[in-house]
């Protein structure tokens, strides 16, 4: 039952209002971390949590903040609707294979490309920073944009869910097969990177929030799920933000203390060229199975959408000491989200 604006509780309004302002949002945390990186670079810090005599507790903000993201994903997901799926579940499967086939064909495509460059490792860095990019699963972000043309909300549900679950195994084969494309330093670092995926980062810092939240969606009262949405939503949307905030003031932070002009236009480029790639495969796969315009629209988004926040975490903790990589995945989160808002607008006019 739709209610007039004005009729909503306060916390619906306060949703609905941030959520249509999210782009100018997202931009504005890139502003902010540009303009006063310091409390960004304070959260990023490893802090421990005083225990008494037992010691202390470390924790880090970046991880909890994606956890928070994920665990209001998997509370937002509407388990029974999904039961259609299995009974089509053309555009799920193909936007899971695609899921795991775009970087197989994307990646190789951008580093042929960088090796023509002058750059000293063939832009190796770029690439590793690409790969965690594509590795990780679909963003949750994809099921907003997914509501705002009418599209099909169950698969996107399901494609989120199918591939969050599935990345401790598709996050560490996506690594192993494209370390070969990258110069030796950056393969080591690649490989212990995926190590560290497939040793607990994908299964503790994606799957189990994710799965919490299911969870708990199933076991409240479906009188409590409405109350607890109106609290879990709205701060995982802040949170989210300052996520956002925490990991661009680490790249651009390091940037203005080492500017880098050429990097940062490297960064944009090589982004932009996946990101578009990714869409566009999506978009021409859905075609090629002639799916209907919700469905076409949830895997054109599938395709294109990865959760570049979980990315940037893996590389602050794995790789503290190459924030620099954090530049194409800055680029990445803001470029997918403006594409997003493009094939929105196209499904709508259609």
């Amino acid at each position: 039952m739709n209610h007039p604006s004005g009729s909503l509780p306060p916390a619906d309004r306060a949703e609905i209002w941030l959520r249509r302002r999210l782009g100018r949002a997202v931009v504005l945390s890139y502003l902010a971390a540009l303009l006063l990186p310091g409390p960004g670079l304070w959260l990023r810090r490893e802090h421990t949590l005083p225990l008494g005599t037992a010691g202390g507790l470390p924790l880090s903000t970046g991880p909890l903040l994606l956890s928070l993201v994920l665990f209001s994903a998997g509370f937002q997901v509407p388990v029974r609707e999904l039961g259609r799926l299995l009974r089509s579940p053309t555009a799920l499967l193909a936007g899971l294979v695609l899921h795991l086939a775009i970087p197989l064909l994307v990646i190789p495509l951008v580093a042929f490309v960088l090796r023509q460059t002058p750059d000293a490792d063939g832009g190796s860095g770029l690439v590793t920073a690409m790969i965690l990019i594509v590795a990780m699963p679909v963003a949750a972000g994809a099921t907003v944009w997914t509501g705002k043309d009418d599209g099909d909300q169950p698969t996107m549900v399901g494609l989120v869910l199918a591939s969050t679950l599935l990345s401790p195994l598709t996050i560490p084969l996506v690594i192993t097969t494209l370390v070969p494309l990258l110069s030796d330093d950056y393969a080591d670092t690649l490989t212990t990177t995926g190590h560290t995926a497939h040793g607990g980062f994908a299964l503790v810092g994606v799957v189990l929030p994710c799965a919490a939240g299911i969870l708990c969606r199933l076991a409240l009262p479906t009188a409590w799920r409405g109350h607890a949405l109106r609290v879990i939503t709205p701060v995982a949307l802040v949170g989210s933000l300052v996520l956002t905030y925490v990991n661009a003031s680490g790249a651009l932070g390091s940037f203005l203390a080492h500017p880098r002009p050429l990097l940062l236009g490297a960064a944009l480029v090589v982004a932009t060229l996946v990101c578009l790639l990714s869409f566009l495969l999506g978009r021409a796969a859905a075609r090629l199975l002639r799916l209907d315009a919700p469905s076409s629209s949830s895997l054109t988004l599938a395709c294109g959408m990865n959760n570049s926040s979980a990315s940037a975490v893996l590389i602050t903790t794995t790789l503290p000491d190459k924030p620099h990589l954090l530049l194409p995945v800055l680029a990445y989160g803001l470029l997918q989200k403006t594409a997003a808002s493009r094939v929105v607008a196209s499904a709508s006019r259609a």
